[in-house]
């Protein structure tokens, strides 16, 4: 592995633990410790911990922060109104396209925080110091790399933390989907990348090792990235680079509800681009029919014209594999299309999204 790659706090506890470390977006990651359908299987079933600690906290605090905010993400702000509310939204250029998908939570009008993808993280924090400097805002924007996280997933992960430390319980018990609780410099929020329940966990780097240690001996699964994408993939939720980027509009990536367009003065950057733009492809998913894995960048062939797979996988949940397509307009829930598998057509059938909620398959996938 090479010395170049970003590590997190947690990278000595994978090696030691027998991971297969990778390079991640240029950080040094564990892929699966063994097994990844075991460890999909963990968080479906029960309870696993993914090392998310490459990805970045960044607080924004100061007089303009809100209104910083409103200008620069396409989801409205102004929906939170209880402290530690969160919203998921995209971070746009002027032309529309998707800088980053993110998180914002709400904890006071000047004090706020978003997390951010670990690979675009640097231009996250370049493109935000910009807008607050050409357009003047009273902000200061913190890049958070003294705290690490974990996202602990699984019908019985929220039970699991709890009983690992007792003393969160009763500030997060009652905590619903997209709200956060924080004790001094630890956040603990309901939020996850999994399609199951569960907290991610934010606290002082020093500290993430001891936490990972306890939760391992508690029953909490160590997984790596590979669980993480197939997990996702069930779930239906994009991933920045693969199924939407910089070249990208919301709507191109099944993402048109995280923009607001109710408050028409407020005018976020990208909104004239995508009031103009006419989206010729729609974004959806696919489950194959035969044998075979769809990957990404793979040519969809429907009776309205050619589209491509963005994603795919094995999807260890359904024993099929299934991916997300950008497809012409006008292809519809049920249709069959043929995807190009190393130069032989197989057929798939659209789907709606996601394939797997609470540990089941949904009923259009079964």
């Amino acid at each position: 592995m090479s010395a170049t790659l970003k590590q997190t706090p947690l990278v000595a506890t994978h090696v030691a633990a027998g991971a297969r470390m990778v390079d991640f977006g240029g950080w040094e990651m564990p892929v699966h410790y063994g097994s990844q359908i075991e460890e999909h299987h963990a968080v479906r079933r029960d309870a696993g911990m993914f090392d998310v600690s490459h990805m970045l906290n960044v607080d924004v605090a100061g007089a303009d922060a809100a209104k910083f905010l409103r200008r620069l993400v396409a989801n409205d702000i102004n929906k939170l109104t209880e402290p530690g509310r969160a919203l998921y939204t995209c971070m746009l250029n002027p032309q529309g396209g998707v800088i980053d998908d993110l998180i914002i939570y709400f904890f006071s009008p000047t004090q706020w925080r978003l997390v951010v993808n670990a690979g675009t993280a640097e231009k996250d924090i370049a493109w935000m110091h910009r807008v607050a400097t050409c357009e003047k805002f009273d902000v200061t924007i913190t890049a958070r790399r003294d705290l690490a996280m974990i996202a602990v997933q699984g019908p019985n992960a929220r039970e699991k933390v709890w009983s690992t430390r007792p003393e969160w319980k009763v500030p997060t018990q009652s905590l619903i989907a997209f709200s956060a609780a924080r004790l001094g410099d630890t956040m603990i929020a309901r939020t996850g990348y999994t399609g199951e329940d569960g907290f991610e966990i934010v606290v002082p780097a020093q500290e993430v090792a001891g936490l990972w240690s306890d939760l391992a001996t508690n029953g909490v699964v160590p997984c790596g990235l590979g669980a993480r994408d197939t997990l996702r993939l069930e779930a239906g939720m994009n991933l920045y680079g693969q199924d939407m980027d910089e070249l990208t509009h919301p709507n191109q990536a099944g993402l048109t509800w995280t923009v607001s367009l109710k408050d028409e003065e407020r005018f976020f950057i990208g909104r004239k681009a995508l009031e103009k733009f006419a989206n010729p492809l729609v974004f959806t998913g696919l489950k194959l029919c035969e044998r075979g894995v769809m990957r990404a960048h793979m040519a969809v062939k429907t009776e309205q014209g050619m589209g491509e797979v963005t994603s795919g996988t094995m999807s260890p949940t359904l024993g099929v594999s299934i991916g997300f397509g950008r497809l012409p307009q006008g292809v519809k829930q049920g249709d069959t299309v043929q995807i190009d598998i190393r130069g032989k057509w197989v057929d798939a059938i659209v789907c709606k999204l996601p394939f797997v909620r609470n540990g089941q398959p949904v009923e259009h996938v079964k």
